[in-house]
């Protein structure tokens, strides 16, 4: 699938501005992510911007959220690897634990950008680019800042092969580059 047609598909399943703004988070850390690794930028990007393509479909609920969009991106002919990827970013629906670099870097990857959209936000400038790795993790600490965000999946980035602190870094750095597009 080309990033087109994901974008595409992405706007027929979620109407949520912020939502589709988490997405397109997601493929910038992913790509990023993907750079860092030797791994195929396209692909893990892809990732990165279809993970969530169910959470309206399924009004959020854990016990099925990626589910329904491994279902849909198996039909559309979309690569194995990336719908396991998908599917498993939501250990909760699967009932299994994550095994691959891919399913912890997607995890990881996709979990930090609220906690870093978080971060940005209590800033007066309300931009990216003042945002500071030691910052986010700071506030990574602190259980009742952006409370919904699941540190434990943050950490995954370690099982993914990326030191925290790095990882934070290049997210940082990633979503800077679609600052525009973020609003932030």
């Amino acid at each position: 699938m080309k990033r087109d047609q994901a974008i595409s598909l992405l706007r027929t399943y979620i109407k949520n501005e912020r939502m589709l703004n988490h997405c397109l988070a997601s493929e910038a850390v992913m790509r990023a992510l993907a750079a860092r690794l030797g791994q195929d930028q396209d692909k893990w990007g892809l990732a990165g911007l279809l993970h969530d393509l169910d959470v309206e479909l399924v009004n959020a609920d854990p016990r099925s959220h990626g589910l329904e969009t491994a279902r849909i991106l198996t039909e559309q002919g979309v690569d194995p690897e990336i719908v396991d990827a998908i599917r498993m970013h939501n250990e909760e629906a699967t009932g299994q634990e994550r095994t691959t670099r891919f399913q912890h870097a997607l995890a990881a990857g996709e979990t930090v950008t609220g906690l870093i959209v978080a971060t940005t936000l209590v800033y007066p400038e309300r931009k990216l680019s003042v945002v500071r790795p030691q910052s986010v993790i700071k506030r990574m600490k602190e259980k009742a800042f952006a409370a919904s965000v699941r540190r434990e999946s943050i950490l995954e980035c370690e099982k993914a092969g990326v030191p925290l602190e790095e990882f934070v870094g290049i997210a940082i750095s990633a979503m800077s580059g679609i600052s525009d597009q973020l609003g932030l």
